[in-house]
């Protein structure tokens, strides 16, 4: 029950905890001293000074689960760790990598006698108190390897991990399960939107999110999420409308064109974020001077 793991971002640590906390013995590695620094203190994890030192240190056939930024992060540790593994290791990608990227290397890896194993993670922040659900892709004696492990991160031994199918599907379940996350956010987002426009209501919407979470029919962790930052009162004013986008809707967006299978809902996600990070911006300042020229409408200048 020996695992090492590469990456203690705010994921990377917090798996290492709940692996050491359900009895195995992580050695750990991250570039920044203060990511290891702050594990230092936990029973069962040991934080090493380098690949070298974690590959050294661990027994039998190594698994080393990578927590990292997909592409040139991830595939930098790859290329370090290669010359210091041997034929029968397995190296778990837990990021948010491109399926078809994983099904790459672990042809490549394949060809060397590795194993790898495509691990879909989700759960967030949450994942150490209430387990992590896990995607995997690769063969079966891969899983097999990893499965011990999976066990411990999972919410329970039984529940909350699935072997998807062979390389690549780990982290296509996970790209699809992003896409489906953006629409259902996109969703609450412009419904509690509409019942805040409509002031001679006063609604409550904190008590009215609270409400729905009980025999709804679109409770779900996201509206308990919702509820719970309206509850705290915080004025929305504060926060500037921006939301950011890690790639993985972009990615199920490119599925659905290449597939030919429509995501309107996905891609419209998609849609609004790009437009929140300002990029729908010169389109929108082209059409108010189109709508003067044609119309003779007013222009609204900055002040």
């Amino acid at each position: 029950m020996d695992i090492g793991i590469v990456g203690l971002g705010r994921m990377g640590a917090n798996m290492a905890r709940r692996l050491a906390r359900g009895g195995a013995r992580v050695l750990a590695w991250d570039r920044e001293h203060a990511a290891s620094a702050a594990l230092k203190d936990e029973p069962r994890i040991e934080c090493v000074e380098g690949l070298a030192a974690l590959a050294t240190r661990l027994d039998g056939e190594r698994v080393i689960l990578l927590m990292l930024p997909a592409g040139e992060p991830t595939q930098g540790a790859i290329d370090a760790l290669l010359p210091l593994l041997s034929a029968g290791d397995t190296l778990v990608d837990g990021g948010n990598a491109y399926y078809k990227d994983s099904m790459h290397r672990a042809l490549g890896l394949s060809q060397q006698g590795l194993r790898f194993v495509d691990a879909g993670v989700s759960g967030g922040v949450h994942g150490l108190a209430h387990g992590y659900c896990l995607m995997l892709g690769g063969n079966p004696h891969a899983i097999e390897i990893f499965e011990p492990f999976a066990r411990i991160l999972a919410p329970g031994p039984e529940t909350g991990w699935l072997h998807c199918g062979p390389s690549g599907a780990g982290h296509f379940a996970k790209m699809i399960h992003n896409g489906i996350e953006y629409g259902m956010m996109q969703a609450l987002a412009e419904g509690f939107a509409l019942l805040d426009a409509r002031k001679e209501f006063n609604l409550d919407l904190a008590r009215l999110a609270q409400t729905w979470r009980h025999g709804s029919v679109v409770r779900s962790w996201l509206l308990d999420l919702t509820a719970e930052i309206l509850a705290q009162g915080e004025s929305p004013e504060r926060i500037a409308p921006v939301v950011a986008d890690s790639g993985e809707g972009r990615w199920t967006a490119l599925e659905s064109i290449e597939q030919g299978v429509p995501a309107p809902v996905i891609t419209m996600a998609l849609m609004a974020r790009f437009s929140s990070q300002g990029r729908s911006d010169y389109a929108r300042r082209l059409l108010a001077q189109l709508r003067a020229r044609f119309g003779g409408h007013p222009v609204q200048h900055k002040r």
